[in-house]
């Protein structure tokens, strides 16, 4: 069975366990040897096994995954699926309560969160600023800027379009010309950075470069987009070297994953044309299959998967596919667009089911639905919608759309049922901003605001 692999997870909140480990040890030890005065020496080995037994089961490594944090894109795990979130059984009939706002530059990029500490990437005037928040009230804590001289041929936003990724005591972010960045998390220290469009001959694209970087281990993985044997790069999280590089083909917006298939672990990454399947550790080829089209095009949705098989999707006459995933792709089935042919927006998986916004944001109408992929069986299908983003939490739907409307509705795969709908963000032409929720809270953004809403505990 296939199972993501999430490598970001809230430092701090590491630190807190760590802190009551050791606490719990002193207080343990001073339990034991109290213990060891009153039994006799013969009861010493069991007591001892027990202590062992005790201290081993705080040895074993944290989860990667923090209950509550959002540190990356679509999640803690890259699914768009929420972790620890309970929401409120029902929010006030004006909409989720406003924590704070704040107005914030030009950019697609949605919120990183961590414990306290929100990150949002944007933009003011010919600088790309990192920003470190508050959760609590929205006040900066730090912010670091750089240069930034792209303009978007065919969109009037001009970036940055990737969500910054939170790892340990790092922050990576990539802008909308190609500058790679690794920042402290603390402070806003730029550690280390690299221009990838320079380094590797990578064109710009459509939109500049907007596949969000995925940490694996010690390698921060990137849909770079060279034709010179630098399709995907990977560069050392410490200092910024490229370690592996592999294939030739341009860059997609989808973002890569890593995933674990038969206790090894496998990267799938959309290029421009093509779906490829690495060793994430060297960068080796296993396999590739095309997918995509030539043309005023784009690959924008994450690769999803469903088991051992991954679920990829894309608008433009190009449909789903879903394929094996082994040592090679393998049973690739090719369902067109009678499924799913969503043009960004990454579909959920819930059990064997997918939940997925069907259409395009330039056409004004999308379709929410609910099928199965194996059956090629769709369950239902609601039209009428602005297109939009999915998360998944407390086994709900939440629903952010173009059009600025928060709309809730329930898991089922029996029919669509509407709980609630509210509008929480001006409607504007450029509405399609990845949403974040940790610890009950909702950040949206459109054009030149930002705003936490209370939607959980």
């Amino acid at each position: 069975m296939g199972q993501c692999v999430a490598e970001t997870y809230d430092g701090s909140a590491a630190v807190r366990v760590g802190e009551i480990h050791r606490c719990c040890f002193l207080i343990c030890m001073l339990k034991i040897w109290s213990m060891c005065r009153l039994r006799s020496s013969n009861s010493m080995p069991c007591v001892l096994f027990t202590f062992a037994a005790w201290l081993g089961s705080l040895l074993v490594p944290n989860s990667s995954v923090i209950a509550g944090d959002w540190p990356q894109i679509l999640g803690p795990n890259r699914t768009g699926v929420a972790v620890g979130e309970t929401l409120l059984k029902a929010w006030p009939a004006e909409g989720p309560t406003q924590v704070w706002s704040k107005p914030v530059g030009s950019g697609f990029a949605g919120v990183s969160v961590v414990g306290t500490t929100a990150v949002v990437f944007h933009r003011k005037a010919s600088e790309e600023i990192v920003e470190a928040v508050r959760v609590a009230d929205g006040q900066t804590l730090w912010a670091s800027a750089a240069p930034c001289n792209y303009r978007s041929g065919i969109s009037s936003d001009s970036g940055p379009r990737c969500v910054p990724v939170i790892h340990k005591s790092n922050v990576i972010t990539f802008g909308a010309a190609g500058n790679l960045r690794c920042l402290d998390f603390v402070s806003g220290k730029e550690l280390w950075a690299r221009d990838v469009q320079t380094d590797f001959g990578a064109p710009e694209g459509y939109f500049g470069s907007g596949s969000t970087p995925l940490i694996y281990k010690q390698l921060v993985i990137v849909n770079v987009g060279s034709r010179k044997s630098a399709a995907v790069v990977a560069f050392d999280l410490n200092t910024g070297k490229t370690i592996w590089q592999t294939f030739d083909d341009t860059a997609s917006y989808s973002a890569p994953i890593v995933t674990t298939v038969e206790g090894k672990d496998v990267a799938i990454v959309v290029t421009r044309l093509n779906a490829l399947l690495l060793d994430p550790a060297s960068g080796k080829l296993l396999s590739e299959f095309p997918f995509g089209m030539r043309g005023p095009t784009v690959n924008g949705a994450t690769p999803v998967m469903l088991g051992d098989r991954v679920l990829l999707s894309s608008s433009y006459r190009v449909g789903s596919v879903l394929a094996s995933v082994g040592d090679k792709f393998s049973d690739i089935q090719n369902s067109g667009e009678s499924l799913l042919a969503t043009q960004y927006a990454t579909p959920i998986v819930d059990g064997d089911v997918v939940f997925a916004v069907d259409g395009r944001q330039d056409s004004g109408e999308a379709t929410l639905k609910c099928f199965d992929p194996l059956k090629e069986q769709i369950l239902w299908e609601k039209r009428g919608f602005d297109y939009g983003t999915l998360i998944r939490a407390d086994g709900q739907y939440l629903f952010l759309t173009c059009g600025g409307e928060l709309i809730r509705f329930e898991d089922s795969t029996l029919r669509y049922k509407e709980i609630s709908r509210h509008q929480v963000l001006n409607a504007t032409r450029q509405g399609y901003r990845l949403p974040a929720i940790s610890n009950g809270k909702l950040f949206v953004r459109d054009d030149g605001v930002l705003k936490c809403l209370q939607v959980g505990k």
